[in-house]
């Protein structure tokens, strides 16, 4: 199993090029689903993308892929179709659920594993399920499956959600393109991949309206041949943007749109960051004095509970006590006993990280859990004492695109073994 190896203490400078959006560009390919040819620009080929594409294939759609302009083509010749996911395919990412929607709308049925092996009401799976009803989907869940159909086809409905889900937002709106009649959805999720998926939809013809919390929709899909570029990550910019926080003289970071983090960069300034702000870029410099803030993971434009692992590293160097509550997701401070093992001094109550700076990291071997956790586990290693070890690095591939290689660039000692 393949590992990181990275020696500390080195100072980083250079530029990178943030990728395109992974939580962007997996609704759209699902998207897909609902035209005939569509060309998807500026998407990440990270390990999350490429199970995707195979649950397309899978499917019955057919798929080009050029590495050179990062862009992938989706083909959709309605021959073939098997309307269904299969547990091998969503068991590694829960963004396979998305099909549900589009299989549904188009094609009055669906089958889809119920994803990552999460029992439903953990993770808001139901709330994607709360919505297809509200549609007219009939739904069982049997042997691991969800089991939908709607034999006379969707209808548009009136719905709130209980509470803000992304996945269940853009499968309630990958499903009521194609209703019958309009829909309004409210207390939504509405962040930048969001809009995005909005944005793509437009192209085929749908009428999208959003305002605050509330997603309106009207008109069907107009099958044509378009095309599309997807957002930049927002979350790999907030990483490298704490990553140059710790370690850089200066980094620069481009093809980016500084608006999807503001929030993040209100915290850092607060914090003592030295930014400087451009229309597409971002500079930011290591500071000597980094101060101790209390902030609490939210639903955009709150701050993003996929920035919550890395800026703990930041927290870790600041003077005097920090804390981060996690109100997302249970068990997301899976890392917190592996940095432990580098020295950090950070304490867990009531779904508070509190975390004692500033403090000495020393590298260690330690284990990745999940995606985030695996880079917050890199931002450590960059400014620990000597040698880290990272093991299970699998997780980093599902969503950062050259990892390894934007680092190098920036005169990290970082390798894969």
């Amino acid at each position: 199993m393949e590992k990181l190896l990275i020696d500390g203490k080195k100072t980083l400078s250079g530029r990178i090029n943030i990728s395109g959006s992974k939580n962007s560009a997996l609704p759209i390919l699902a998207a897909t689903i609902l035209n005939n040819h569509t060309t998807i620009k500026n998407i990440p080929f990270v390990n999350d993308i490429f199970t995707m594409l195979n649950l397309l294939k899978f499917i019955g759609l057919k798929f080009k892929v050029s590495k050179e302009k990062n862009s992938v083509e989706v083909i959709n010749l309605n021959k073939n179709i098997n309307t269904v996911a299969p547990y091998k395919l969503v068991k590694t990412m829960r963004a396979g659920v998305l099909v549900l929607g589009p299989l549904l709308a188009k094609y009055k049925k669906a089958k889809v594993s119920l994803p990552g092996g999460c029992a439903i009401g953990t993770r808001p799976v139901d709330l994607h399920l709360f919505a297809l009803k509200k549609l007219g989907a009939k739904i069982k869940i049997k042997n691991g499956y969800i089991v939908a159909s709607a034999t006379n086809g969707l209808k548009g409905a009136n719905f709130k959600f209980p509470s803000v889900s992304v996945g269940a937002t853009e499968n309630a709106i990958l499903a009521a393109v194609q209703a019958k009649g309009p829909t309004l959805i409210e207390n939504c999720a509405i962040e930048p991949e969001i809009k995005d998926l909005i944005d793509f939809l437009k192209k085929l013809g749908v009428k999208i309206k959003i305002s605050g919390r509330k997603i309106r929709i009207k008109g069907s899909i107009q099958k044509k041949k378009i095309t599309h570029k997807v957002i930049c990550d927002r979350i790999e910019l907030g990483t490298y943007l704490i990553g140059g926080a710790l370690a850089a003289k200066k980094l620069i970071l481009t093809n980016i749109n500084p608006d999807f983090i503001r929030k993040e960069i209100n915290i850092l300034k607060k914090m003592g960051v030295k930014m400087i702000i451009g229309k597409n870029y971002i500079e930011v410099y290591k500071s000597s004095k980094i101060k101790n803030i209390n902030i609490k993971t939210d639903p955009y434009p709150g701050f993003p509970t996929d920035l919550q692992a890395q800026i703990i590293i930041l927290m870790t160097q600041a003077s005097g006590i920090s804390k981060i509550k996690e109100s997302i997701f249970e068990n997301r401070f899976m890392h917190v006993p592996e940095l432990k093992r580098m020295g950090a001094k950070i304490e867990i109550y009531n779904n508070t990280a509190h975390i004692y700076g500033p403090c000495n990291l020393t590298g260690a071997e330690v284990m990745a859990t999940d995606l985030r956790a695996s880079v917050s586990l890199v931002l450590a290693a960059l400014i620990a004492d000597k040698r880290t070890k990272i093991n299970r690095i699998y997780h980093l591939d599902r969503g950062y695109q050259d990892l390894e290689k934007k680092l190098k660039n920036c005169k990290a000692l970082i390798k894969r073994v």
